[in-house]
């Protein structure tokens, strides 16, 4: 299967995201809120039940990798970036700080598609359960950095443009991945770090203080739908 054209539809997402935000459709922005939790629920599984374990039994230095990716996330958005949550941005940022959430979100995306590409080096099995992981956190990324860079004062046209700078930034992820040898033989390690640093540390925040059954339905619902869609797509022959 060719890695990038499920790195185009991730990007879609990106700018899907982006217009939601831009156009103000409350009733799209609360669904995109649900994949928050949703996204959550299937990266956990995705990582911690597939991605993991297949990089550690292929490289015994692979959990240093692990840590290295989730760390790489921290970096770029806790460190480099002061400002950084997922969801739509309601307080007024600086432009400085609507930038460096760019520059941030946009490291992040690159590795989203080291994660694809990686995914489909192993198998289309773990291609797609890893595309599909990507890409439920798409649209909540395409949202952010939509909203952050409107609430730094910048324009809607500039507010969709960097959404997809963020899809941009994903595929060259997936074409870096496909020529660079460390990347070959390491992506699948960081990729998981990076999964779980998104899911566990970006997501989980996101909704868990928040009240009623919806956001925990969709939490739990995320990793049931991760077991019905691994079963599936190894009925389909996937891998």
């Amino acid at each position: 299967m060719n890695a990038i054209a499920f790195a185009l539809v991730a990007a879609l997402a990106n700018v899907v995201g982006g217009y939601a935000v831009v156009r103000h459709e409350r009733r799209s922005l609360a669904v995109i809120d649900l994949f928050i939790a949703f996204g959550a629920g299937f990266m956990l599984s995705v990582a911690l039940l597939e991605v993991a374990p297949e990089a550690i039994a292929r490289s015994g230095d692979a959990p240093l990798f692990i840590l290295g990716g989730y760390f790489a996330v921290h970096l770029a958005q806790h460190v480099l970036t002061p400002h950084f949550h997922f969801g739509e941005e309601t307080h007024h940022l600086s432009a400085r700080e609507g930038i460096t959430a760019l520059i941030g979100l946009l490291l992040h995306t690159f590795f989203d598609g080291v994660a694809i590409a990686s995914g489909f080096l192993v198998s289309n099995q773990m291609g797609i359960l890893l595309f599909l992981a990507v890409f439920l956190h798409k649209l909540p990324e395409g949202l952010t950095v939509a909203s952050v860079m409107l609430a730094g004062g910048q324009s809607r046209s500039r507010a969709l443009g960097a959404a997809g700078l963020l899809g941009a930034a994903t595929l060259l992820g997936v074409m870096v991945t496909e020529v660079s040898a460390p990347l070959v033989h390491h992506g699948l390690a960081i990729s998981a770090g990076v999964t779980l640093y998104v899911a566990a540390s970006n997501l989980v925040p996101e909704f868990q203080a928040r009240p009623g059954w919806r956001m925990p339905t969709a939490f739990f619902g995320g990793a049931v739908v991760f077991f019905l869609t691994r079963m599936l797509v190894e009925r389909v022959g996937g891998g």
